[in-house]
């Protein structure tokens, strides 16, 4: 008996989050450099992004720089810097008349001003859509998070703003830089690596995952698909015992 499309779309993830790996190999493998990859990267983002409400997907998170990807060449991380400034000039337009909804995560003191204006500004252009909430990952690493989401934490306590018997797991989640947003329900990574990179941390504590082969580049909406209709199979207990 076919399956009813709705009831498919309400047993998928509603927060799925992307560790885009592989763009360099893709690349090489082509004889390419590796900035070449990741433009091609970029490119098959609007591909998973403008896939996302057939899908039934409400949050999409995306991995784009971590905290350690600054111990790569110097020349790769100024490719990478540059063609962060021109996706935003690019798509600004396109994703604020879509109804996409853009946030970033991480912690901004590193990166240059000129991309911390574009990355306010893609923001505040963006801010009253909702029909897909697109997070993306930049200067990120969960460890960093937590450490930054705990100071704030210790200086509220310190000034007398929260009290030290109120701190629970509860607490936390309100200091980090996702705070406004669901935990993620899927996690998937691509390029065959089978590792979470510092990423999410806390909040893929009860996350399914997904380690899959494809190189970035080549990641399509029909793989995004599958991967969400496997989601839909899974027996989720969150630590429970269902009877």
């Amino acid at each position: 008996m076919p399956k009813d499309p709705q009831t498919e779309l309400e047993s998928g993830p509603r927060h799925v989050a992307i560790i885009m790996d592989g763009n360099g190999r893709w690349a090489q493998a082509r004889g390419r450099p590796r900035l070449f990859g990741h433009h091609a990267g970029a490119r098959r983002v609007r591909e998973v992004v403008e896939a996302c409400p057939g899908l039934g997907i409400k949050y999409l998170t995306v991995f784009a720089f971590s905290t350690e990807n600054w111990k790569r060449t110097q020349v790769e991380v100024a490719g990478l810097m540059n063609l962060f400034r021109r996706y935003i000039i690019k798509e600004t337009r396109t994703l604020a008349d879509n109804g996409i909804r853009v946030r970033f995560i991480g912690d901004r003191v590193r990166l240059d001003s000129k991309l911390i204006e574009l990355m306010d500004s893609l923001e505040e252009e963006t801010k009253n859509n909702d029909l897909v909430h697109l997070t993306v990952a930049l200067n990120y690493g969960g460890r960093d998070e937590v450490a930054r989401a705990t100071k704030r934490l210790a200086r509220d306590v310190a000034e007398g703003r929260l009290k030290p018997e109120e701190v629970d797991e509860e607490t936390l989640p309100k200091y980090l830089d996702t705070r406004v947003l669901p935990d993620p329900d899927l996690v998937i990574r691509t390029s065959g690596e089978a590792r979470i990179s510092n990423f999410l941390l806390w909040q893929s504590a009860y996350s399914e995952y997904e380690f899959i082969d494809t190189l970035w580049p080549d990641f399509t909406a029909a793989e995004l698909a599958r991967l969400c209709q496997n989601y839909g199979t899974r027996d989720r207990r969150f630590g429970a015992v269902l009877v």
